[in-house]
């Protein structure tokens, strides 16, 4: 089967999406097959992928796949990557609507946060890599991603709250692994976010990133710019993207995918 990552920071807006989305492109592009795994009720990452809802023609979502509660049945929800670039075919899509939300009500149920474990089952064995981006919580759902997942990869930006987030994932992850049979389950990494260079305060909690996660802070940083934002905006891969500095945002994610096939190979 494939090799499981979680992306996760307790604190939303840093960016988990983005990451997720770039860094699996990256990975797409030296030949890995990629999985995109959207697991917040939002949908950001599905948007970004170029994926949308059709009300009047409703699709199997992660949401179907979860309550199933049956071997292998994210296999029926996998899509496209509907990019028009050549790496895109080796990409695929779980995606994820409102109806994510509903999975929540089932949490007390005896067994249900292996539900995900379970719809994976036999349904990633043609990937390489599947990345699970998370809702900002700790709560049903991202704890169903740890139970599926490999690894865990924290993303944060270099401001306090975000700090918070992420430190808090790292101690339930030491503290939780075992109640929810991922005895294994590893954090592989810390990437900072949307870092605006040339502010004091910003280096300063770039120095305390690194001060409480040592040598998990994974390089390089990844800047704040425009293209990024547009590229997000626009549902079109970097290359495609309107605005400044596109080289140094496609380098920036090559280099993270360097560290990420470092840091996972078994």
């Amino acid at each position: 089967m494939a090799r499981r990552t979680v992306v996760i920071n307790n604190r939303g807006g840093v960016g988990k999406s983005d990451v997720t989305l770039r860094l699996g492109a990256s990975l797409a592009k030296r030949g890995r097959r990629v999985g995109l795994l959207d697991f917040d009720p939002q949908g950001n990452l599905s948007r970004r992928a170029g994926w949308i809802y059709n009300e009047d023609q409703p699709q199997i979502t992660v949401s179907e796949a979860v309550q199933a509660d049956r071997v292998g049945t994210m296999g029926q929800v996998w899509t496209p990557v509907r990019w028009d670039v050549e790496y895109a075919a080796r990409m695929r899509l779980a995606p994820a609507w409102l109806e994510l939300e509903n999975r929540y009500a089932e949490a007390g149920l005896a067994g249900a946060h292996l539900r995900l474990a379970k719809s994976l089952q036999g349904a990633d064995e043609d990937l390489d890599d599947v990345l699970i981006d998370c809702p900002p919580s700790l709560f049903h759902l991202t704890q169903m991603a740890m139970a599926a997942g490999d690894g865990v990869l924290l993303v944060t930006r270099a401001e306090i709250d975000s700090i918070l987030g992420a430190r808090r994932v790292r101690d339930f992850i030491m503290e939780k692994r075992s109640a929810l049979h991922a005895d294994d389950l590893t954090i592989d990494g810390v990437i900072v976010n949307d870092y605006e260079q040339g502010k004091p305060r910003q280096r300063q909690q770039l120095a305390s990133v690194r001060r409480i996660f040592g040598d998990l802070v994974w390089e390089p940083i990844i800047h704040r710019r425009e293209i990024m934002a547009n590229a997000s905006n626009d549902h079109v891969p970097l290359e495609q993207a309107k605005g400044s500095q596109l080289q140094q945002a496609v380098a920036g994610f090559e280099l993270l995918a360097d560290t990420y096939e470092k840091r996972t190979a078994a």
